[in-house]
């Protein structure tokens, strides 16, 4: 069940309506330039096609079991970034001396802000930002310090939890750092989590300090502070808010600069602190999971550092030259370990948010850039959900363009994927018709490394098109520090998640029920089990699922049991084939991969997000669809049918037409007859995670899903 799709590029080219003897003409003229150009690039392409079919991870024996490693750490794996920087206070003072007062963390200044009414009576905020202003290396250490010895002076004591609770920016860095120098275990919450998780993870942790925003406590702290009896102190890194007579009596609201001044007063009397240890916790992460409460990853330094280590290998030439763009949220390992690695090795980093990531995104007012165009960044981390929607609305501007402007971007395009394909590059057109696209991300990127679940071949490859750079496609888990494997910035293949990262080794465990083995010829396959230094010590309090999931082997290694099916190619690069929760039993014993049909219908046009749906008491699979608005309301026309959104998302017609699209799209992915979705729901409201339907790396939570459309799903399967 291998839901892999195929890069061949004749498979992903776009398609044009050129005049047959024009495109004879255009092609004679393109085959020509492509001679004369081959010269000047045969060295390059030459080296880049040797690299790509180099072995890039070998097994260390002989057994089918046996695990994988890179060929850079066949002999060891690495644990370390810089000798004796044991622990995350270390790297900190490392990086802090070496790159003194270079430019560390970036902050865009708000100018304006106002609201605008919207055509539906919506309001939405607008802002103006001026330029980034900077905190040095040296800065960053200072303001982390006095916080740490603040908090310190507030009774947090070593090896205690303190929480943060906060939208990503420069605080919550400082904030991060300052516990790390002082050993105090951070809690991490995402911004977007409900307030029965928030609660969950506050009174687990059983927390007395918690650091968070202006609007987050205004938004979601104020209502649940009265549920957590053991906080005391709520310490906002956005200034003073207002005071509330219904705050539990003993909760007391300091602002971070507050905090900061103690602590700078108690430095200056030299007071003594506790410095971590390796094995020391650094972060209880909590995963917004795809089921349940979210559960608490305990991370420790040497966790972290290992995991830094390793990825930071996989990204060439990375320097003071570098500047990372921050906009994901910094609760997730994803976002943290790629900070994390920038601030080790002298690079800026710039912050951000969805909401003001591009001049077109929705709180830049029309007119004002946004924060890539200032920012001009050269690295920057996605999800999948984010490049997607960058593709889609790429291709939707593109099908808007004139008949003359269309083809000249397919042509090029399909130009520019065949010489890809054979290692070469495309000057001309980088500058001429790829230039305004690269743009929208700043003109500059150079690396953007994927991470946090599957990317379609067509998005990766279309990224690499347009945005003329590699694309890192990453896989790790919060369980494994965020490292697993990488790819090669050379390696253009799609579908693959690369091979080992130095810091761990990878084995494939037999899963017979899905009928997976590392005996499978010609690709070894199985359940992917992740050693090394990198691997987490478990859940916190849940010594059941800890157990479960890890295990240590008989020379003391930590291994994790992913969950996820994995296959090796000859290369020994990793593709990611399968999930065990994934996998449905259906009535009449065939197996269906939920997340195989979704890869395949996932990227139409018509498709902004799917899930799919089958249990082995019905024969069928059914689906929950949100819509592209744009396609759908345009399908709509076409076919006689009126109405408000709603109407025609809640309309029996559009959904047997989107339905159609589906099954189409399924035959042309090769689905089996059993796997093509037969009846869909049509969803007008799209699912983030506000919603609570999917995570914050925009991964499904099935289990959610399941029971906000369960009167749908009764309704397909005719049970209504």
């Amino acid at each position: 069940m291998n839901n892999h799709v195929s890069s061949k590029p004749s498979t992903m080219k776009l398609k044009h309506t050129i005049n047959p003897i024009l495109l004879y003409f255009i092609h004679f003229l393109i085959s020509l330039y492509t001679i004369l150009t081959y010269i000047p690039f045969y060295f390059f392409a030459e080296s880049r096609q040797e690299k790509s079919n180099q072995i890039k991870a070998k097994p260390v024996n002989s057994k089918p079991d046996s695990a994988y490693r890179s060929v850079n750490s066949l002999d060891g794996l690495a644990s370390v970034l810089y000798p004796g920087c044991d622990t995350l206070d270390k790297v900190f003072t490392y990086a802090k001396n070496k790159f003194k007062n270079k430019r560390l963390l970036g902050t865009r200044e708000v100018l304006n802000e106002e609201d605008e009414l919207q055509p539906n009576g919506k309001i939405f905020k607008k802002v103006i930002l001026g330029h980034y202003n900077w905190l040095s290396y040296e800065d960053v250490f200072v303001r982390a310090f006095n916080f740490g010895s603040g908090l310190q002076k507030l009774g947090q004591k070593p090896k205690t939890n303190i929480a943060i609770f906060c939208e990503t920016r420069a605080e919550w860095m400082i904030a991060a750092q300052a516990c790390f120098m002082y050993n105090f275990q951070l809690v991490t919450l995402y911004a977007t989590l409900g307030g029965p998780a928030i609660v969950h993870g506050l009174n687990e942790t059983e927390v007395t300090n918690i650091i968070t925003s202006k609007e987050l406590l205004q938004t979601k702290l104020k209502d649940i502070v009265s549920l957590v009896p053991r906080l005391r102190h709520i310490i906002t890194v956005d200034g003073k808010p207002p005071t509330w007579s219904e705050f539990p009596k003993g909760v007391i609201v300091h602002t971070m600069a507050a905090v900061q001044a103690l602590g700078a007063k108690a430095s200056m009397e030299s007071q003594p602190h506790s410095k971590p240890l390796p094995s020391d916790i650094a972060v209880i992460m909590y995963t917004s999971g795809s089921t349940g409460l979210p559960k608490g990853v305990m991370i420790s330094h040497s966790n972290i550092i290992a995991g830094i280590t390793g990825m930071a290998e996989r990204i060439p030439e990375l320097g003071e030259d570098d500047v990372y763009i921050g906009y994901l949220p910094l609760a997730h390992v994803l976002e943290l370990s790629a900070e994390l690695v920038c601030l080790s090795h002298g690079c800026r980093i710039g912050y951000s948010s969805p909401q003001t990531l591009a001049d077109q995104s929705s709180k830049i007012k029309k007119g004002s850039k946004g924060d890539t165009s200032m920012l001009k960044p050269t690295l920057m981390a996605a999800v999948p959900e984010i490049m997607d929607r960058i593709y889609k609305n790429v291709m939707n501007k593109v099908n808007e363009m004139s008949s003359f402007q269309r083809n000249l971007f397919i042509l090029a395009y399909n130009y520019k994927m065949e010489q890809i394909s054979k290692g070469r590059s495309t000057p001309l057109c980088n500058s001429f018709v790829f230039r305004k696209v690269r743009s929208l991300l700043g003109g500059n990127i150079r690396l953007l490394l994927c991470g946090g679940a599957p990317l379609s071949a067509t998005t990766q490859r279309f990224m690499n098109i347009c945005f003329c750079c590699p694309v890192g496609q990453g896989y790790g888990l919060t369980e494994s520090a965020g490292a697993g494997t990488i790819t090669e910035v050379w390696d253009y293949n799609t579908g693959r998640v690369g091979a080992p990262l130095v810091c761990c080794e990878i084995k494939l465990k037999n899963w017979e029920e899905g009928g997976y083995f590392n005996t499978d010829k010609p690709h070894p396959r199985g359940e992917i089990l992740i050693g090394g230094q990198n691997v987490t010590m478990g859940y916190y309090k849940n010594e059941a699922k800890t157990k479960a999931d890890f295990f240590e082997d008989e020379n003391g290694q930590r291994w994790l049991c992913t969950g996820d099916i994995g296959e090796f190619d000859p290369d020994g690069c990793l593709k990611i084939i399968d999930r065990k929760k994934d996998l449905v039993k259906l009535q009449a014993g065939e197996y269906v991969s939920l997340g195989k049909v979704e890869a395949a219908l996932k990227n139409l046009p018509l498709v902004d997000n799917i899930c799919a749906y089958a249990n082995s008491y019905h024969s069928y699979v059914i689906g929950f669809v949100v819509p592209n608005q744009k396609e759908l309301t345009e399908l709509a026309r076409k076919k006689g049918l009126k109405g408000t959104w709603e109407e025609l998302c809640n309309s029996c017609e559009m959904e047997n037409e989107v339905l159609k699209v589906l099954s189409e799209a399924a035959i042309s992915a090769s689905l089996e007859k059993f796997e093509i979705p037969v009846k869909i729901r049509l969803s007008p409201e799209p699912w983030t995670p506000e919603t609570g339907l999917v995570t914050d790396a925009f991964k499904l939570k099935r289990k959610e899903l399941k029971t906000h459309y369960q009167a749908d799903i009764e309704r397909m399967y005719g049970r209504k």
